[in-house]
């Protein structure tokens, strides 16, 4: 088989396998075989294991992500959240649109504890959007606020894709960290203006919260809530992102203090049951596997598409786009962003960076601005139909009456932002450069 069909026989299946509804790793892996059957040979998987031993399950790095999903799911046990939204919502009371504002703030500090999307969506959909519907809150409004800043999980440090990317990138954990927290910190605030740029021109799309519910806690009380329920997550963002960039500890060892951290605020705040921190750990085992998985399959699919020649097909194909440079890096985002309909984050960047990094190397493009752009861009990745997990997890916490339909449509001026913040950035790349040179070259 040429290199031309195997690109085609492999991607048309992996396509074909996903629409079908098998889960990505096993599709991945699947193809895998059938494209070394079918283009290098049989002789291959050998390589492949040699492979997958070397470059993931050997991968020092890699032993972070498994941390990290401890920690998020201790936080996520341990009820602090539920709380710390409450003692926003009140805070912000008395501003219009206070309630989705409240989601957003509290959706970046879960996105600097968790980085778990499935899990902060899930939450802010059950704690959030009951209230924002009941007081009158337009409802794309509502659901769109909702899924796009439970995304920010993905981008904001201490972040899983992060380390994932880092690991397949001659980019360190500590840089990537640094040059993914002012794109992300400026997407959450771009979303909180235009909540409020919205509620301003419509008022009836959020409506402050009745003084009368306000009045029943006193400033007293709710300056107490402050203090118990949201300081705690950021000394837990404080302890791990601060011990990271001030080189006391590796993204391995920051992990660990977050494990620590997040299990003292699970025994706080939780109900400190055995059962409960039974369930805690076997869903952290359960993440973790499927994300190892993915690796797995996405190694092995990478490693025969690259020995079949695929890799050279690619490589002029995105060498002969027009313009130059510019031409070649938006062909790339483009795929990305399409491929972010069908795949999630983990499959994209196992798929992508072994094909893409050689050519931004060789094109001489800064390869953390690179690599923070495509982070942001997977943004879109769980926001856009057909596959966007964040619409199925915001559905199946939904109410009655938010429709399929409301989800597709509130999604849509947060894909317009995110685009607008990719724009930025690529007219600014201090925005990606700036805090890393500052942080760790000194």
């Amino acid at each position: 088989m040429t290199p031309e069909m195997l690109t085609l026989f492999m991607f048309g299946g992996l396509l074909i396998g996903l629409f079908m509804g098998h889960p990505l790793a096993f599709v991945l892996g699947g193809i895998a075989v059938l494209g070394a059957w079918f283009g290098p040979g049989v002789n291959t998987l050998g390589i492949l294991i040699n492979n997958i031993y070397g470059n993931a399950m050997d991968n020092y790095v890699l032993v972070a992500i498994p941390l990290f999903i401890l920690m998020a799911r201790f936080l996520n046990d341990s009820s602090v959240t539920e709380k710390m939204f409450d003692a926003m919502r009140l805070l912000l009371a008395n501003l219009r649109g206070g309630l989705a504002l409240t989601v957003v703030v509290v959706s970046v500090l879960l996105a600097a504890t968790t980085g778990i999307v499935g899990a902060s969506i899930a939450v802010m959909g059950m704690i959030a959007l009951v209230p924002m519907l009941k007081y009158s809150y337009n409802k794309e409004l509502s659901t769109g606020v909702i899924m796009a800043s439970g995304c920010l999980g993905i981008l904001i440090p201490p972040s899983i894709m992060l380390i994932l990317m880092a690991s397949y990138s001659p980019v360190s954990v500590g840089a990537l960290f640094a040059g993914a927290l002012i794109p992300g910190l400026m997407l959450g605030v771009m979303y909180a203006l235009y909540v409020l740029a919205v509620c301003h021109l419509k008022p009836s799309y959020g409506p402050a919260v009745p003084a009368a519910e306000r009045a029943q806690t006193s400033t007293g009380e709710l300056l107490v809530m402050l203090v118990k329920y949201v300081l705690p997550p950021m000394a837990l963002i404080l302890g791990v992102l601060g011990s990271l960039f001030a080189g006391i500890a590796t993204a391995t060892e920051a992990s660990a203090i977050g494990v620590l951290v997040s299990f003292i605020l699970f025994l706080i705040f939780g109900d400190r049951k055995a059962s409960t921190c039974y369930r805690t750990l076997i869903e952290a085992s359960k993440t973790t596997t499927m994300v190892m998985l993915v690796l797995v399959g996405a190694t092995a699919f990478t490693g025969v598409f690259s020995i079949g020649g695929g890799m050279d097909v690619i490589h002029e194909l995105v060498m002969a786009m027009p313009g130059g440079t510019v031409g070649a890096l938006i062909l790339m985002f483009f795929l990305v962003f399409i491929l972010g309909m069908f795949l999630d984050w983990t499959g994209i960047v196992l798929l992508s960076f072994p094909i893409m990094l050689p050519i931004v190397e060789n094109m001489g493009v800064d390869v953390l601005w690179f690599v923070v752009m495509v982070a942001v861009v997977l943004q879109t990745s769980f926001l856009t139909p057909p596959f966007g997990y964040a619409l199925f997890y915001l559905k199946g916490v939904a109410p009655k009456g938010v429709e399929t339909l409301d989800l597709y449509r509130a999604v849509i001026p947060f894909c317009g932002l995110i685009i607008v913040a990719c724009i930025l950035m690529a007219l600014f790349p201090t925005l990606v450069t700036g805090l890393p040179s500052l942080l760790l070259n000194n």
